[in-house]
């Protein structure tokens, strides 16, 4: 990849100079636990394992008390460490992206089980596979209907044939689907043994980077991608609209945030920067529009790499949208 020069600092809104800060109605459930998950396992740079630290180091228990949320960050998990292997039959670290998924799931679904809101900080998107797992078997114990918004610039449809790499952290949305290996794919335990997600349950958002037999793939299997040309062309408020469409009470709603999501002039801290993703301002809607929609039920917050930051100035973006996904807003006008 070649080399970014470095972004000018992000520069966060002053509270005491905008005093805009408006609150949205609550959602049911207002108990958090936050889940670190300190590992690059699945990716092809190293330093995501550091995200989680990062996250907490930029105040995110501390914003999202200032919501009224009442939040307890569990610590980190652990696992195995990165042996920084080639791939294995078309795997990197198989067995050790295995063993990470299957503590996520197990720490995911615990909270989900006791009634409250997981936050997983990650860790790369493999971790993905874990985190929604879990909540795709909570929903069906619960009997409810899931809706997943992946924030991304990648599709993360790749299987071990459509990638040289090897990497699982382009693949968990394929795997999630039922397209990889059993123990990836059977991590949800679903009854009568399908894949955790079925398409029509995915929303792709700010997708700019897919390969060409991965592109293939993702038509054949019909997601629903709302792609930063989509978004060009409609705005992010229609492609939000579109995106959280038929929601209702009895949807969870889970939230997978990839910090490359947003444009790399503004989140630098990545390792798979791609031009042309959301700015600031729409990022920001793309929160409060998912706080609007009062399903949030659970998320990921994961490939904040802080060995690639600026003064940690993607964690403190990540922090503040992630606020706004509690219900931060610079709502000046009453709504309708």
């Amino acid at each position: 990849m070649p080399h970014r020069p470095a972004a000018a600092p992000f520069a966060l809104p002053d509270p005491h100079r905008m005093n805009t800060t408006t609150a949205h109605p609550a959602a049911p459930t207002r108990s958090v636990r936050l889940i670190g998950a300190p590992t690059d396992i699945g990716a092809g740079a190293r330093g995501a394992s550091m995200g989680p630290e990062a996250l907490r180091v930029a105040g995110l228990q501390q914003a999202l008390e200032s919501r009224g949320l009442q939040v307890c960050d569990l610590g980190n998990l652990t696992g195995p460490a990165n042996p920084w292997l080639p791939p294995v039959n078309g795997y990197r670290h198989l067995p050790e992206v295995v063993q990470w998924n299957q503590r996520v799931f197990d720490a995911v679904f615990a909270q989900l089980q006791q009634g409250h809101l997981p936050i997983l900080l990650g860790g790369d998107h493999s971790l993905g596979l874990g985190s929604i797992s879990a909540v795709a078997r909570h929903c069906v114990e619960a009997g409810k209907k899931l809706r997943v918004l992946w924030l991304d610039a990648h599709a993360d449809f790749n299987t071990s044939a459509l990638t040289p790499s090897g990497n699982v952290h382009g693949m968990p949305v394929a795997c999630l689907c039922g397209f990889g290996p059993q123990e990836l794919t059977g991590l949800a335990r679903m009854p009568g043994g399908g894949p955790a997600l079925r398409a029509d349950q995915i929303r792709q958002i700010g997708i700019r980077s897919v390969d060409a037999g991965e592109k293939r793939f993702v038509h054949e299997q019909g997601l629903e991608v709302f792609d930063m040309r989509f978004i060009d062309e409609v705005g992010m408020r229609q492609t939000m609209q579109q995106a959280l469409a038929g929601l209702d009470d009895e949807t969870h709603l889970h939230v997978s945030f990839d910090v490359d999501f947003l444009d790399p002039d503004i989140a630098p801290g990545v390792g798979t920067t791609v031009p042309g993703g959301p700015t600031y301002r729409e990022a920001q809607l793309c929160m409060e529009m998912i706080a609007d929609s009062g399903r949030l039920a659970s998320l990921d917050v994961v490939e904040l790499n802080p060995a690639l930051d600026v003064r940690n100035q993607t964690a403190l973006l990540a922090v503040d949208l992630v606020e706004s996904l509690f219900g931060k807003s610079t709502l000046m006008r009453v709504p309708a």
